[in-house]
């Protein structure tokens, strides 16, 4: 009993490491050469995650979850992390590369809410998106319109 016990216990520390071990990446540029060489699409998380009631739901219900980290393990995941709407002001955004970048790849891709998941080929093809996230709604539930989202 108690080594079954312990067999339990390993394969579920196991499942919640794969979902905590998740490599996102913050320089898109860099991520699509990845994507390219492992002929992965990408798969893009426009978020606010300091300021954002759903994006901060589908970080704690979604994206840390096993069942996540299964889906994502074909793709190379992107996290592009938007300030307030206050920090964003035209003199700061002139002030700051960093943001400048981020405000120009949310024009191009047009990013319209938050949050927004964008599938992407390597060569920066529109793949399918999903944006928003009800709480509560679950990986299983989200995940499966994802997929229908994806081209």
């Amino acid at each position: 009993m108690k080594i079954a016990r312990l067999l339990l216990l390993t394969a579920v520390c196991a499942v919640s490491l794969r979902a905590a071990e998740l490599t996102w990446w913050t320089d898109l540029a860099a991520a699509r050469q990845l994507a390219a060489r492992e002929h992965k699409q990408l798969l893009v998380d426009f978020t606010g995650s300091a300021w954002c009631p759903p994006c901060i739901a589908l970080h704690r219900e979604v994206l840390t979850t096993a069942a996540f980290a299964e889906y994502a393990k074909n793709y190379v995941l992107v996290k592009l992390d938007y300030p307030r709407r206050a920090d964003r002001t035209p003199a700061k955004i002139a002030a700051d590369p960093a943001l400048k970048k981020l405000m120009e790849l949310k024009e191009r891709y047009g990013i319209e809410g938050y949050p927004t998941l964008l599938f992407l080929s390597p060569a920066d093809e529109d793949k399918g998106r999903l944006v928003g996230y009800d709480e509560g709604q679950g990986p299983e539930k989200y995940l499966a319109q994802l997929d229908r989202k994806r081209n």
